[in-house]
C-alpha cells in the first residue's frame, strides 16, 4: 500500500462545506469513496476512506471536505499505470493517514509535543502495511498572528521535516507543503516567504494563493479543496512518483 500522511491545521483537516458549525454533507465526485483508498482511523485501524477524513482526529472542531480525497483519487490511476509488466491484475492500494488539527501553530508540532508524537506514531503504524510515500503539510495560518512566530517559521518547519525524517528512518522522505492562501495580513507574507525558502532536499511547495476562500476569509471552499488536492497530486506525480516507482 502507498501511504500518505496528511498533517497541519484546519485547511488540511478540511472545512469545506462547513457553515454555522455544521457540515453540509456535499461530497464532490472527485472526493467520492474508492475501494482502493483507505484511511487510518484514530484507533489505528484501516477503514474505507470517506469525507470528512479528519472527523475522528480533529475532534474539537467540525470537519468537512479537505484536499486528501481529491489527492488520492487523482494519484491512484497513476499508481496503477506504474505497475510493472506481469503484475497479473494486482491493484495498488492507497492509504491516507490524517493527522491535522485546526488552530495549531508550528510550535505545537515540535518533536516531543502531543501532536508531533501522535503523527509519528500513526505514520509508524501505517508503515507496517506499506511504504510511506510523502507527507502533505498545510499549516502556518496560526503563525501569521505573531511577528516573532512568522520570523521563526522557516527554522521551525525545517526542523520539523528533519525530525520526522529521522524518527521514521526515512532521510529522503518527500514533503509537499502548501504555501498559505490566508492568514493575518500583517505577517502572511513573512510565513509564505519562509515556506518558499525552505532549503531541504525533496521538499516541494504548492501555492494555494488565489484559491477561493469561504466567508471567513480563512478556510478554503469545497471547490478550492478539490483543486488543491489535484495540485498536490500533480506535485507528487511530477516530482516523486517516477523515482518511487
Amino acid at each position: 500500500m502507498r501511504i500518505f500522511v496528511l498533517s497541519g491545521q484546519s485547511n488540511m483537516a478540511g472545512r469545506g462545506g462547513v457553515r454555522h458549525g455544521r457540515w453540509d454533507g456535499v461530497v464532490p465526485p472527485e472526493c467520492a469513496p474508492d475501494p482502493h483508498v483507505l484511511r487510518l482511523s484514530a484507533g489505528l485501524q484501516w477503514v474505507a476512506a470517506m469525507e470528512p477524513l479528519h472527523a475522528d482526529i480533529d475532534t474539537t472542531k467540525v470537519c468537512g471536505v479537505g484536499p486528501g480525497m481529491a489527492f488520492a483519487r487523482a494519484v491512484l490511476p497513476r499508481l496503477q499505470d506504474k505497475l510493472p509488466p506481469g503484475s497479473g491484475g494486482f491493484e495498488v492500494g492507497l492509504g491516507l493517514v490524517p493527522c491535522a488539527v485546526g488552530g495549531t501553530a508550528i510550535r505545537e508540532w515540535a518533536r516531543g509535543t502531543r501532536l508531533y508524537e501522535q503523527m509519528v506514531r500513526r505514520a509508524r503504524a501505517a508503515a507496517e502495511h506499506g511504504e510511506v510515500e510523502a507527507v502533505l503539510w498545510y499549516q502556518g495560518e496560526s503563525d501569521t498572528e505573531s511577528g516573532a512566530a512568522a520570523e521563526a517559521y522557516r527554522g521551525n518547519v525545517e526542523r520539523l521535516i528533519a525530525d520526522v525524517r529521522e524518527d521514521l528512518g526515512m532521510p529522503q522522505l518527500p514533503f509537499i507543503q502548501v504555501a498559505l492562501a490566508s492568514g493575518d495580513k500583517r505577517n502572511i507574507d513573512k510565513v509564505r516567504n519562509a515556506q518558499f525558502s525552505v532549503n531541504l532536499p525533496n521538499v516541494v511547495t504548492v501555492d494555494a494563493i488565489g484559491l477561493a476562500l469561504k466567508e471567513d476569509n480563512l478556510h478554503l471552499t469545497t471547490e478550492s479543496q478539490v483543486k488543491l488536492g489535484e495540485m498536490l497530486a500533480e506535485a507528487y506525480i511530477t516530482n516523486f512518483l517516477t523515482a518511487n516507482c
